[in-house]
Order: structure tokens, then C-alpha cells, then sequence
């Protein structure tokens, strides 16, 4: 991907009603302080989206303290999404680089990020396990979506109202410029239903002259994770009953509007847990000379689109990085019957380990994020303001829209139901497990790392279903031998052969050696010719080392095999490297040259949670 440099990451506050001004009153109840005037409230407008004022409200000016507060400082702990984590971080580091006192104190905050359905899930839980001094006072996810979620999750949630919008991001369609220009995009934006109807045409490419482009390739994210997984959802869901803005009208839990959702779903090409992913994945198809091998759309946000414009990308989502701009920019495009808004709620938990001094920091922070001051920042990091205001060269780079028609935002109980839908409705999954069980698999004391393999992929199988077609491979050799063991249960539907998977799966033994360009090329070969359009056809490789055989088979020939089966009958390989030896480069690259994605579990103790990352891709 170039020379690269590491760049940026951010987080957020709770209960909220509207107040007179740029100001918050705390209002002590029965001896405890309970948040009540938070300025724009995030999901309280008609829109359910939290409506940006009108621009001609002037914002209120920053007041600093005259001169800091006393040591020790006040620890101001903030979670945020991965989206929006580096403009949280940049209005922390402005917050604190002017003098506060809070309670005649100074103020420091600390700024973590996290998956924005994960964080839902640890914050309704009240982050079970976690000491309270490294709790959040403050959770700013990428939408109040995750709110609703997170409010309704459990008895006693920290979370029991809206948050205050601090920045806004539309949730697009992102395509490489060219291809919107072939569709006639650029100047007539489709509707959801044209974008649907679009990806579910494999072949439009070649229909317009442009066969050398492949299939339509058209990624989301999970739903169970991201925004732009969740929204894209939501739409399916709306362009499936007729009416994208009338989700909360429709019974999401019908069986004739499941079944149309999920032939909206067949259209997806594959998931990954974050936008991040395939960003990551489009800016390496960018610097191999063909972007179209990699992607024809995608759902993300817009400021994504800009991060993506100015060459940063992130391929875990945590660590970004930056460079040359890609030599074809993404064009988000926005569907005329509207879009949904990441509307950046900062909300203040309600729980005990949130102190009287916190809670007055996190009030206090939060008045800074919609200061005039505040919200020059979120215009530099590439957001709309809360007045919908934008930077005119964020806006450039970025190709945004000057203004939004917003969709409103489901009500919680429909945006929970829309999301548990998800192991029903997505794109069925075929995919051969495909395990290194070569020697080194179980040389440690103890719990050996084929032992951890094995445990991982059966509780990795619960997130499949009846439907899905999986299968299991193992690899390895014994001097000049043939591989072995090979195929020990045929890709089939769960329904029919999870029994004889598990069976096969749990009287695996190691051999001796790697054969790996054998092994992928051989079975990547099985699952092209099997090929089957309604199917995510994939692999998941994990292997603990390299490939330290004579057998035929170099990196350059799988690779090419790999890129050429992606134009017709693509087979993703998600490649997992187990152990501190494995061959990381070797790895990304089968990935890489397959249109999917690599994960690191080079940590062993750390298999089982990257392998459930890893199935989010289906």
C-alpha cells in the first residue's frame, strides 16, 4: 500500500432535555446529581435524527478558567465508535490545551474506542469485569441508534435517555468515481431501491461495456457492530416494504417482508465487521492498478469517504494510516428518497461509579463540544456541524452533498428487531474451515494451539445457520507424502452435517508439515467450481506457520490463481494467523489477492474472539 504513517482516533455523554442555552444545570434529586439540560439533543427532532437549529443561531463562545484547577486532576474517561474516534480525541486534546477547574479541580480525559455494538453491549451490561476507575464517564457512539439499543438492553441500563449531537455524518453509498459515471450516478442519484435492484445485477458491467470491471461487488458491514451495517439494514428493510423513511410503521417481524429482505440481502457480494475493512481492502485493490477487483459499492459514512480521499485507511480499525491520496476517489452517493444521519450523541452514564466530580467534568467537556470553538474542531475532522455547517475543503475532498434530506431514525424496539433479524435474512454463507494441522500445532505444554483451533471453530459455528453450507479441511504431510488429511467433512448445509463436522473436526491430529499453497490453491479450485451465486463462497484458513514443502505451488501462482477466480467465481480466503510463527505476509496476501480480509491472532490466547470477528463476514 505505499510508504505509510500512523495516524489518529475519539468519545461521548447521557440524559438530556433542552435547555435556554449554551449551558447545563445539574439538579440535585434525593442527594443525587441527575444531568437535565444538554443544547440540541441527538434523535429529538421531527426526523428522529436529531435536527441540526437553524445556522442563523449564533453557537456560544468557549469560557476557559482563568487559570487551571488544583492537582490530582480529575480522570474524565470517554468511550467512543471507531468512526468517530479521531475527532472525540481532537476535541479532548483541544478541551484540555486550554485552562479548566472543575470543582476547583484540573481535568484530564482519557479516550478509548470500541465497535459501536460491542460498546452497546458492555454499557448495558455496565461494563461487567471492568474496574470502575478505567469506566467510561462519557459514551459517545456514532449514533443514537446504539442509545436505543444499549437503553433497552437491560434492567438498570446506564443509559436512559438521548444524547446531545455533536457532529453529523450521512450514511452513503460509496462507488470508485468511474463507476458512478457509468451508471449515470454522478448527476441522477438512484433511489434505495434502485441501489438495491443495481447490486442484485451481477452483470451490469458487462451490459455497459465494462467486462473487464467483473461482477457487481457490493459490501456492507455488520449490522451487529457498525452504523453503516445497522442503516444499511434499516433500508433494506424500508426498500423491501416501499417505504425507506417508514421502518417504524411496518411489521419487520412478517414473513413476507423477511423473505423480501432477504432477497435485498442476496445482492451483497460479503460483510465485514467494519467500514474500516473495506476501505482498507479498496485503497490495496487502488495501488495494485484495479480497484474494480475489490469493490463497485459500499455502505459507509461520509466522513469515511473523506478519510478514504485523502489516503487514510485503517486495516483493523483501531491503528490508521496515512498517504498518498488513491489514484481513483470514492463518490458518495446520496438516494434521493434520503439518508440515515450519524448524529454523534454524547451522553453521560448513569452509573455508580460515575462520581460527582466526573459528572461535572463531562458537563463541563460537553459544553465545550458545541462551542463555537467545539464544533470548529468536528468541522476539521471531516463532520457536519451540529448546524449542518462544513468545511469547504473537507467538503472537496470528500465530494459531499452541501445538505442532507435525513431519514428518521427506527424506534428501538424496531432497530432491535431489525438487528436480531440478521442470522435470518443475510446472504447465505458456504464456507470450507480449512486448518494447518501441521506439527507445530501442539509442540507447546499445556492447551496446544490445535486444541485452541478446534474449541474456537465450534463455538464459531454459532453464528451460522441451517441454511449456511459449511465444511471442514484439515492440511499437512509427512515427507514426500500427498496432503493429508484434505477434505474430512464435504461443504454441506449445517441443517444436514453439523454433527459429522464436529465429529470430524474434534478427532483432528497433528502430522508433520505445511503444504500451504497446495492447500488453498487446491480447495480455493473445489469451491470455484462449486460456485453458487445465492452463497458467500469463502475460505477460512488458520495456519501457525509457512509453507515448508517441495510440493508444487508458489505465492505468485496461488496469488494469481486467487485474483482470476475473483472476477467470475470469486472464492474469499479470510486468512487467520495463529501463533507468533506464522507467516503474516504470506497470509495477507492470499487475502489480499481474493478480495478478503486477514486477522491477526498471532496472540494464541486471542483465537477465539478474532475468529468470531472473523464470521461477521457472512
Amino acid at each position: 500500500m505505499g510508504r505509510r504513517r500512523a495516524a489518529t482516533d475519539p468519545i461521548y455523554p447521557r440524559w438530556v432535555w433542552i435547555a435556554a442555552a449554551a449551558t447545563v444545570a445539574l439538579l440535585v434529586v434525593g442527594g443525587a446529581f441527575l444531568l437535565r439540560g444538554l443544547i440540541f439533543p441527538a434523535g429529538s427532532g421531527e426526523d428522529g435524527t436529531g435536527s441540526p437549529p437553524s445556522t442563523g443561531e449564533p453557537l456560544a463562545q468557549d469560557s476557559p478558567a482563568a487559570a487551571a484547577g488544583s492537582a490530582p486532576c480529575i480522570s474524565l474517561n470517554i468511550l467512543t465508535s471507531l468512526e468517530n474516534a479521531d475527532m472525540v480525541r481532537a476535541l479532548a486534546a483541544e478541551y484540555t490545551a486550554k485552562p479548566r477547574s472543575v470543582d476547583g479541580k484540573c481535568v484530564t480525559a482519557a479516550v478509548t474506542q470500541e465497535k459501536s455494538g460491542t460498546a452497546a453491549g458492555k454499557v448495558g451490561a455496565q461494563f461487567p469485569g471492568v474496574p470502575a476507575t478505567e469506566r467510561p464517564s462519557i459514551w459517545l457512539p456514532d449514533s443514537s441508534a446504539w442509545l436505543r439499543i444499549a437503553g433497552g438492553s437491560a434492567v438498570g441500563s446506564p443509559v436512559s435517555g438521548e444524547g446531545t449531537s455533536v457532529a453529523r455524518s450521512a450514511v452513503v453509498v460509496a462507488m470508485p468515481e468511474t463507476m458512478t459515471g457509468a451508471l449515470g450516478w454522478d448527476s441522477k442519484p438512484p433511489s434505495w431501491s434502485e441501489v438495491f435492484r443495481m447490486a442484485e445485477d451481477q452483470n451490469v458491467w458487462e451490459r455497459l461495456g465494462h467486462g473487464d470491471w467483473g461482477k457487481f461487488k457490493f459490501g456492507k458491514a455488520s449490522p451487529l457492530v457498525s452504523t453503516s451495517g445497522l442503516m444499511a439494514l434499516a433500508a433494506s428493510y424500508g426498500a423491501a416494504g416501499g417505504s425507506v423513511g417508514g421502518v417504524d410503521g411496518m411489521d419487520v417481524d412478517a414473513p413476507s417482508l423477511v423473505e423480501k429482505v432477504r432477497g435485498v440481502e442476496l445482492g451483497t457480494s460479503h460483510y465485514m465487521a467494519t467500514p474500516e475493512h473495506f476501505l482498507w481492502h479498496t485503497r490495496e485493490a487502488d495501488d495494485a492498478g484495479n480497484v474494480a477487483e475489490f469493490l463497485s459499492a459500499v455502505i459507509v459514512d461520509e466522513k469515511s469517504v473523506w478519510d478514504y480521499n485523502r489516503g487514510v485507511v485503517s486495516e483493523d480499525g483501531l491503528t490508521k494510516q496515512s498517504g498518498p491520496a488513491p489514484k481513483e476517489p470514492l463518490r458518495p452517493i446520496y438516494p434521493t428518497d434520503g439518508v440515515h444521519v450519524a448524529d454523534n450523541p454524547a451522553v453521560i452514564l448513569d452509573g455508580e461509579w460515575v462520581g460527582n466530580q466526573q459528572r461535572l467534568a463531562a458537563e463541563d467537556f460537553l459544553t465545550f463540544a458545541v462551542t463555537e470553538q467545539g464544533q470548529q474542531v468536528v468541522k476539521a475532522s471531516g463532520y457536519r456541524t451540529i448546524q449542518g455547517d462544513l468545511d469547504p475543503a473537507v467538503a472537496g475532498t470528500g465530494r459531499y452533498a452541501e445538505t442532507l434530506q435525513p431519514l428518521p431514525l427506527p424506534k428501538a424496539e424496531t432497530l432491535t428487531a431489525i438487528q436480531d433479524s440478521f442470522p435470518e435474512v443475510r446472504k447465505r454463507a458456504r464456507a470450507l474451515f480449512l486448518l494447518d494441522v501441521s506439527e507445530s500445532m501442539v509442540q507447546e505444554p499445556g492447551l496446544t494451539k490445535l486444541q485452541r483451533a478446534k474449541d474456537a471453530v465450534l463455538k464459531a459455528l454459532d453464528h451460522f445457520v441451517g441454511e449456511d453450507e459449511i465444511g471442514l479441511a484439515a492440511f499437512s504431510q509427512v515427507g514426500d507424502g500427498p496432503l493429508t488429511p484434505g477434505i474430512v467433512s464435504p461443504v454441506a448445509p449445517l441443517s444436514t452435517n453439523k454433527e459429522d463436522l464436529i465429529a470430524k473436526l474434534n478427532d483432528l491430529k497433528a502430522v508433520d508439515a505445511t503444504p500451504l499453497f497446495e492447500a488453498v490453491g487446491r480447495f480455493a479450485g473445489d469451491q470455484a467450481k462449486d460456485y453458487k451465486d445465492t452463497f458467500i463462497n469463502s475460505i477460512v484458513l488458520l495456519s501457525d506457520g509457512k509453507n515448508d514443502t517441495t510440493h508444487p505451488g508458489d505465492l505468485g501462482g496461488l496469488s494469481e490463481q486467487l485474483s482470476h477466480q475473483n472476477h467470475s467465481t470469486p472464492v474469499l480466503v479470510f486468512t487467520l494467523a495463529y501463533g507468533p510463527d506464522a507467516d503474516v505476509p504470506t497470509l495477507k496476501e492470499i487475502a489480499r489477492a481474493s478480495g478478503a480480509h486477514y486477522y491477526d491472532a498471532t496472540d494464541p490466547t486471542r483465537l477465539e474472539g478474532v475468529l468470531g470477528e472473523l464470521v461477521t463476514s457472512f
